[in-house]
């Protein structure tokens, strides 16, 4: 049992984290024209690389906390739910992977294509960043990734609605941001900001859910 609540506790600990870093990631990385130098600047700046390290982070920790979440859930009897919950982890892992991968080409590819633009004063560089960015199978399976990540979500959603153990709104709120996460690429600056906000507000609910969860008999 005390196995138990350490690995909820370590949940709630981790989905607020989450939270805090996907706010970081949208917070911290500059935004400019991407086919000028500033544009290059941006993709070679230390503030890049942190958010986007930010947001690799948080998508390790958000599948992480559904497992969590499952453990609770086995622990307080609830079958139907647990499995359920069981169903966002594994959807959720198998979307992180896939999105951390297009998150890894952004942080480090990006940043070498910037250098190099800076450093030869050729704004014309940024679209090699561009072609690789848009290339189709790499969007195909970033956009995979996502909808696979909103899918867990929404399940985790699912089965804390249904468990009676914890508040019955506490993941609705973070599941409909990670359904906005791909338009949200979309939206201005501060829109973006605000996602990231909004993320933050969910995630700490969650995190509070749990963490009551956990201390109860």
């Amino acid at each position: 049992m005390h196995h138990h609540r350490t690995r909820t506790r370590l949940g709630a600990a981790g989905i607020a984290l989450a939270g805090a870093l996907f706010l970081l990631y949208e917070a911290l990385a500059p935004r400019a024209d991407e086919t000028t130098l500033e544009g290059a600047a941006a993709w070679a700046s230390t503030g890049w690389s942190l958010a986007h390290i930010a947001a690799i982070l948080g998508l390790v920790l958000i599948p992480m906390t559904w497992s969590a979440l499952r453990t609770h859930l086995e622990t307080a009897g609830d079958g139907g739910s647990e499995r359920t919950a069981f169903l966002a982890a594994a959807t959720g892992y198998l979307g992180s992977g896939l999105a951390i991968s297009y998150y890894g080409a952004e942080t480090y590819g990006l940043r070498a294509i910037g250098e190099r633009a800076m450093a030869d004063g050729d704004a014309s560089l940024t679209g090699i960043g561009e072609d690789f960015r848009m290339d189709p199978t790499a969007v195909t399976v970033f956009a995979i990734g996502l909808a696979l990540i909103a899918l867990a979500a929404v399940l985790a959603a699912i089965a804390v609605w249904r468990s009676g153990t914890m508040h019955r709104w506490s993941a609705i709120p973070l599941a409909a941001m990670m359904v906005l996460y791909l338009p949200q690429f979309f939206a201005p600056h501060p829109l973006r900001i605000a996602w990231g906000a909004a993320v933050t507000a969910g995630s700490l609910w969650i995190a509070w859910e749990l963490w009551r969860a956990a201390r109860r008999p």
